[in-house]
């Protein structure tokens, strides 16, 4: 069964997550950021953090306004998206994703190593299919039997 994919973003400023989430309508949910380390760029320079340094949740709209209409550089990145009015849970492994309202996990590792987790099957291929499409490297799928992953964090 077909859990996620995995693939690597170039090491550089941009609007990668923007463009990695653009299959999904970002603001139909409400996200959990888990403080992690990323940076908006201005002027060619790192500025102010992208997210802030606590866990935050955060609307939709906001989240994609931050992802779409900024450039940035990421160094580690945990967020975790929930339809509205549904229930957040501590999420720290598979199963526990699997039996959550968490509907999607965005992890970014060492600036270019990117996993996303996806319960549904077709927005999942979905966001394979885009992630091709940009050119992404080391696209593939994560399965039952190649998932290394222990604990989601990052």
């Amino acid at each position: 069964m077909k859990r996620g994919i995995s693939f690597e973003i170039p090491n550089k400023y941009g609007s990668f997550l923007g463009e990695v989430l653009q299959p999904l309508e970002i603001t139909e949910f409400i996200w959990l950021s888990g403080g992690e380390e990323s940076y908006l760029v201005e002027d060619d320079e790192l500025r102010k953090p992208l997210f802030t340094d606590e866990i935050n949740w955060m609307d939709g709209l906001l989240l994609k306004e931050l992802l779409e209409d900024n450039k940035y550089y990421l160094i580690f990145v945990d967020l975790k998206a929930y339809s509205k009015g549904k229930n957040p849970a501590y999420i720290e492994t598979y199963k526990d994703f699997l039996n959550s309202d968490c509907e999607l996990i965005l992890l970014v590792v060492d600036s270019v190593y990117v996993t996303i987790y996806c319960k549904d099957s077709e927005k999942l291929e979905a966001f394979y299919d885009n992630v091709k499409k940009k050119g992404f490297d080391n696209l593939q799928y994560i399965t039952d039997k190649n998932d290394t992953r222990i604990k989601f964090s990052v």
